[in-house]
């Protein structure tokens, strides 16, 4: 399907310069700072994850109905969605900041620092939380351009903010000395300039896209948080989970457990994004698709997401089994103990991957469509229901290296039954339609 692939490649080429920005940015705190500053910016992510959360909630919320609108052929109500969805992301995102910088010191030691690595945690929330407005202008407005029929643009937003994101990194932390706070602030100047790269987009004649008077529809906003609720989901269980593995290695590993575990989840934040990169071509075709009730095409959509999803995971399986040495390396791990540590964490880690894509797209296309309820249930499975259980029974019952099995067993078990639901759904609809 042409028109998959022409979204499929900018949002995945997107994603992976945006993963491979936040690999980097470990690979320079560890080798610039230290192993216990690359721990508390891994402690520090979760409010990266909150952040990131809003900006999906909208966003996807947002954009979903936008299409929609496009594919009823409604364009004064895409702008009115769109201009809801800015003003509420502006007023929601500092809220949430003003109030986390009024604890701060509180809010790293509840993200799982300890006294070791707390400085670090601090310096980087504080800028993170200052400037966090920005990069959620951004990403809202990536996702809207590219429902706006220009993913090229959307991806060259995400690789301007990518390459400077490492170029800064390197002069902010290297160059003059400034450590995670340097990482932080690389981080923010670079989506600053990502988002005036978007802002181009305005200026093509033949963009609908465009902020506009409106009269505040409580019912629209209800809309866009109720569809893009399962976004929100996924990204704040992110945060959670986060915190929770921050814990349990800290608990039963110490300081080099966390180390170990930012080093894999820097590496898994780069497969995440890859496959969120699926999910988000699918979203706008799927949503375009079912307002103007092309079905045929939408189901075709899916097929075409779902395989590449689950060849995606197999080849970052292999990459992780074959190449997990190389990939610790990359970070300068000196300790022994670290390095092996690590290795055994990414072989097995990485067998989720065989399944998180299939539960990805699932939960984006049912999201899309508006099916909101199987697309929570998908998300709240995977993220949460399953992972709560299992990280305190594993490592319990089998000892420390079981923490590495937690989010596999977890993906595995939500893929298996998302299998029999679809085959059961599919199966009863053949049953209603006549020979």
């Amino acid at each position: 399907m042409p028109l998959f692939v022409s979204y499929l490649i900018p949002a995945v080429l997107g994603m992976v310069l945006m993963s491979v920005n936040i690999i980097i940015d470990g690979i320079m705190v560890s080798r610039g700072v230290g192993a216990n500053a690359l721990a508390g910016v891994n402690v520090s992510l979760p409010a990266f994850s909150i952040i990131f959360s809003i900006s999906l909630w909208i966003s996807i919320g947002g954009a979903t109905l936008y299409s929609m609108a496009l594919g009823e052929n409604d364009i004064p109500k895409a702008r009115s969605v769109f201009t809801h969805s800015i003003i509420t992301a502006i007023v929601v995102v500092l809220l949430i900041t003003m109030l986390c910088l009024w604890n701060l010191e509180r809010v790293a030691l509840l993200f799982g620092a300890n006294e070791v690595i707390l400085p670090y945690s601090v310096d980087y929330l504080r800028i993170l939380f200052t400037f966090g407005i920005v990069y959620v202008l951004e990403s809202v407005l990536s996702t809207f351009i590219r429902n706006d029929g220009n993913p090229n643009l959307a991806m060259a937003g995400l690789i301007t903010t990518a390459v400077l994101n490492i170029i800064l990194n390197y002069f902010f932390i290297f160059v003059y000395g400034w450590g995670v706070q340097g990482s932080a602030a690389a981080t923010i100047l670079s989506a600053a300039i990502g988002f005036l790269v978007l802002l181009t987009h305005f200026m093509r004649k033949d963009s609908i896209l465009k902020l506009t008077f409106i009269r505040w529809d409580w019912t629209m906003l209800r809309h866009i948080i109720v569809i893009g609720f399962p976004s929100f989901v996924t990204e704040i269980a992110v945060a959670i989970v986060t915190i929770l593995f921050n814990i349990t290695f800290i608990s039963y590993l110490g300081e080099t457990g966390v180390a170990s575990y930012a080093i894999v989840n820097s590496i898994h934040s780069m497969m995440l994004l890859v496959f969120l990169g699926v999910g988000a071509a699918l979203q706008p075709i799927s949503s375009f698709h079912y307002g103007a009730e092309l079905f045929d095409r939408l189901k075709q959509a899916l097929r075409l997401a779902i395989k590449t999803a689950v060849w995606l995971g197999v080849v970052a399986i292999i990459v992780g089994y074959f190449g997990a040495d190389y990939l610790i390396l990359l970070f300068g791990v000196e300790s022994e103990q670290l390095f092996t540590m690590t290795s055994v964490g990414i072989g097995l880690f990485f067998l989720q991957y065989l399944f998180l894509g299939y539960n990805m797209v699932y939960a984006e296309y049912y999201q899309s469509i508006n099916q909101t309820g199987k697309s929570l249930a998908i998300i709240l499975s995977r993220g949460l229901i399953l992972l709560l259980p299992l990280i305190w029974i594993l490592p319990n019952w089998f000892g420390a290296t079981a923490i590495w099995l937690v989010a596999p067993t977890a993906e595995a078990i939500t893929a298996l039954v998302l299998f029999i639901f679809v085959r059961r759904n599919k199966q009863q609809r053949a049953v209603m339609i006549p020979s």
